[in-house]
């Protein structure tokens, strides 16, 4: 993992970046020779090497009473990185050799296959192992959105690299198009007949001039209580354009919010529509080296304000007395705590099943059809497309992103399950990628927890969705904050100290 020079692109006022480096990598001449013994110590600390469990109760027993404010099991490395800006004292424990948990990447090659219990191994024409970094649940982060600010208030920027993502599409009648976000696009979208252009572009300009703290925007729409089903039928836009706006734009999986009030889908397509301006070509950016690169980034960030983590740590049990938790138990040692994050599978009693996900992870040797040969872009089959009351999502990134070999993609292709053949629900996404090398499938129960953690201060994640973008999980994130600090999230109190614990200045 290589070290990352304080990042300039997202800090700049406007102006599109190149896709080629939007991050700067490499060693930070600059950074001070304590931040860096810090970060190796860091190293030698989460693999239990110069750090051990025992020496962690020892630190919290010297500092007095209980060893830690909270606890955070696996999946739970942003709120871990947050509250240790806050100044609570954190311990992170995961039972993997790995970060992120479920959403980690997992490298060389080979380990994915034995994962997959694919016991003969990748081929040859894989090319080496080792030049692979494969995520198990893949998602996007909106340019403008809600992770990319978490990313920069707290400077976890300077641990990694992105690139845009070339391109953003949607399905229909079988075939995929580009998702037309801006007048422009729009006038020249194939998606759309001549008159329906028209319409389309008086929508987008609507959306564009709103704003809900100013009355004179609204056009006679209330905000409030007006439905985006009505909002649609005031700009008389068709059922295929409200598809691809719906689902496409705003990113929703259902037609729910169809009668839901119109403010949170505005909302959701300027976000589209600021995050797509930043950089052109698509609203999205992609880590290099793969989404794990996100949790290790955070597992920094908590290290540097004091966090401890401890990859390969099991954990036996979750101590609670009068209802609350105390601690948690593991190889015979207890760490006491005043709270616990944990994502579902730590507490199968405290939560309860919402569903599954069924996600095909697909090796190719191509780009997808009719994305201009893109190497890396996203494609939403919105649910009425296909007969079905989910979408269906892929998201395809490759070499450039170094993760995958020289003259490889990986393409995954995931939705909500509706039936009891989860593989036939996803072919209209496997057939745009035909040929494919290789596929491993996984199937996935969704757990939400059963109470809010208020009066226990066990606070669950819920699992992650079918959607190939952030914002529902950065939503979670918010949500579980509110709860545990008894206050709304601010984004504000995530800035780094003026003055960290190195006595950097603030830039």
């Amino acid at each position: 993992m290589r070290w990352a020079s304080c990042c300039s692109f997202l800090r700049s006022a406007s102006g599109a970046c190149s896709p080629e480096r939007l991050f700067s990598l490499g060693p930070d001449p600059d950074a001070p020779p304590q931040r860096q013994g810090h970060l190796l110590f860091e190293e030698r600390a989460v693999q239990g090497g110069a750090y051990n469990f025992k020496d962690w109760l020892l630190v919290g027993a010297e500092a007095g009473g209980s060893a830690a404010d909270c606890v955070a099991l696996p999946q739970e490395c942003i709120l871990s990185g947050i509250m240790s800006v806050n100044g609570k004292k954190v311990l992170h424990m995961d039972r993997n050799p790995y970060y992120g948990g479920e959403s980690s990447s997992i490298t060389p090659l080979e380990e994915l296959y034995k994962r997959f219990q694919l016991l003969e191994g990748p081929p040859e024409s894989m090319g080496r192992g080792r030049d692979w970094n494969v995520d198990l649940i893949p998602k996007f982060l909106m340019a403008n959105g809600q992770l990319v600010k978490m990313l920069l208030y707290t400077e976890v920027t300077r641990y990694l690299d992105f690139k845009v993502v070339e391109g953003s599409f949607v399905y229909k009648g079988g075939k995929i198009y580009k998702v037309p976000s801006t007048e422009t696009e729009a006038l020249a979208s194939n998606l759309m007949g001549m008159f329906e252009k028209r319409r389309f572009r008086k929508f987008l300009v609507f959306v564009a001039n709103f704003d809900e703290n100013d009355p004179k925007t609204f056009e006679g729409v209330d905000p409030q209580t007006t439905s985006m089903r009505d909002v649609y039928r005031k700009f008389d836009l068709g059922q295929d354009v409200i598809d691809f706006t719906g689902h496409a734009l705003a990113l929703y999986r259902t037609d729910d919010y169809l009668d839901q009030p119109c403010l949170e889908t505005i909302n959701r397509i300027k976000l589209y529509s600021e995050s797509l301006a930043r950089y052109g070509k698509s609203p999205y950016l992609y880590p290099l080296y793969g989404l794990g690169e996100l949790p290790q980034g955070f597992a920094r960030l908590s290290a540097i304000y004091g966090g401890t983590y401890m990859l390969n740590k099991p954990v036996d049990d979750i101590i609670m007395e009068n209802g609350k938790v105390v601690g948690v138990k593991s190889e015979g040692e207890v760490a006491r705590c005043k709270q616990l994050i944990c994502d579902p599978s730590y507490i199968p009693d405290r939560v309860r099943k919402a569903g599954q996900v069924i996600r095909i992870i697909c090796i190719l040797s191509h780009p997808i059809k009719n994305t201009n040969d893109a190497n890396s872009c996203q494609i939403i089959i919105p649910q009425n497309q296909v007969n079905r009351k989910s979408d269906i999502y892929v998201c395809m990134i490759s070499y450039a992103h170094n993760v995958a070999a020289q003259g490889k993609y990986i393409a995954i292709a995931s939705t909500t399950v509706e039936t009891t053949d989860p593989e036939k629900e996803v072919e209209p996404a496997l057939e745009l990628l035909e040929p494919i090398d290789q596929k491993f499938v996984a199937i996935s129960d969704l757990y939400e927890p059963i109470d809010d953690g208020c009066e226990s201060q066990v606070f669950c994640s819920c699992s992650y969705d079918a959607t190939t973008h952030f914002e529902t999980t950065c939503n979670d994130i918010k949500d579980i904050y509110k709860r545990m600090a008894g206050m709304a999230f601010d984004f504000e109190n995530m800035k780094r100290k003026q003055n960290d614990v190195f006595g950097e200045a603030e830039q």
